[in-house]
């Protein structure tokens, strides 16, 4: 027998209690009325109760009620729901999809919003290894019950993040990002960025984002891409020195003599890895070569190192194209061609680091504050359950 009411229990990774069976979230949407979001681990049971009353659920997993549908009121529902073992409960926020929208608005660049539901906790749980954040968002994607967000995302850049309503608040909201592509790296990464909080007025917001948020994200983009190469070459070389000592040596680093096609698989197998690694150098250093300026730094006479660097990555851009799109390449010819590459970094890769580490973007000016600003709240929804 099933208990009519929902019953807490605790989630297997979540630190705070949710609820396990189901429930409906109501809200008010400025351009759709009243909508519905489903959650619990038996979510089933409130899209159940939600279709046998009129809701019908758009592609982003959220339910509306037509205006032209059913004379379905809220009483209605929980009646419905009560018999589907689901509660029903109204939240004090618009619709999350209204905010992040009218934020996304007034963002420079190309933003778009979209909403994403988090029906499970499960699904939730995701969410954790992709957010680089070392703030309270971070905390919360780990610690607090979740069902819906939104997802900021800059065409142009390519940059994510996601836009939650801040619990245990009434009105604002957590902002911060999800890990840049090519990069790993999670809650507690030492370059991460922290998540801030936006007051519940979408000119502020957009304002306390581009101000403050945007550019502490950029920097520590930079850095993190910065330390991805400088981790990467130092593994190159290590593997480097260990390959010229083994050949100088004629022996493996246990001491046993090398057979006579050792020195040739071993070349091979170094070569192999160098590539492997070095993909990253190729994905990450065009954007930060393009922010050194070594004339303006305490280093000018680097510029010519640089050009080299440059050089060496538009040959490996090259090739990663011919093997990607252009059909095969014999792994004889690949790493001839990859390795003069690979060598100049080796050489000159010291010199990059200095010049991207102090390379750093920069602050952008502060957006305006609109006037007049527009609240992130609204009106609860006419109909209320108890």
């Amino acid at each position: 027998m099933f208990p009519r009411e929902p019953v807490l229990t605790k989630s297997r990774s979540l630190q705070t209690w949710s609820m396990a069976e189901a429930q409906i979230i109501l809200t008010h949407s400025r351009e759709s009325g009243i909508v519905a979001i489903a959650s619990g681990e038996q979510y089933p049971w409130a899209h159940t109760a939600l279709a046998e009353n009129g809701f019908q659920r758009d592609d982003d997993g959220v339910w509306h009620l037509p205006a032209d549908g059913t004379k379905t009121t809220v009483v209605d529902l929980i009646r419905c729901a009560k018999r589907h073992r689901t509660s029903v409960h109204t939240s004090s926020r618009r619709f999350i999809g209204d905010a992040a929208r009218d934020l996304t608005r007034l963002l420079p660049g190309q933003w778009r919003a979209s909403v994403e539901i988090y029906s499970h906790p499960a699904w939730q749980e995701d969410l954790v290894p992709w957010i680089w954040d070392s703030g309270e968002l971070g905390r919360a994607v780990q610690s607090e019950r979740i069902p819906y967000a939104a997802l900021l995302t800059d065409a142009v850049q390519g940059t994510t993040l996601l836009f939650i309503e801040r619990p245990g608040r009434q009105l604002n909201y957590l902002v911060g990002a999800f890990s840049p592509e090519g990069l790993e790296g999670g809650y507690g990464d030492p370059h991460a960025p922290r998540s801030i909080v936006l007051p519940p007025f979408a000119g502020r917001a957009a304002q306390a984002l581009t101000g403050r948020y945007l550019p502490a994200y950029e920097q520590a983009v930079h850095a993190r891409q910065t330390a991805a190469i400088a981790a990467v070459l130092g593994d190159i070389r290590c593997e480097h020195d260990t390959w010229q000592a083994m050949n100088a040596s004629g022996r493996y680093s246990d001491a046993t003599p090398l057979s006579a096609a050792a020195p040739g698989a071993a070349t091979e197998l170094f070569l192999d890895h160098a590539w492997r690694r070095f993909l990253t150098v190729v994905d990450h250093a065009p954007a930060l070569l393009d922010r050194c300026r070594p004339a303006s730094s305490p280093w000018p006479d680097d510029a010519v190192a640089l050009s080299r660097l440059a050089d060496a990555v538009t040959d490996a851009e090259t090739l990663v194209d011919e093997i990607v799109h252009g059909g095969f390449v014999p792994e004889q010819e690949r790493r001839a061609r990859a390795w003069p590459a690979i060598e100049t970094w080796l050489t000159d890769g010291e010199t990059f680091l200095r010049q991207a580490r102090i390379s750093a973007p920069h602050r952008r000016p502060a957006l305006p504050v609109a006037a007049p600003a527009r609240p992130l709240t609204a009106a609860r929804p006419a109909h209320r359950g108890p």
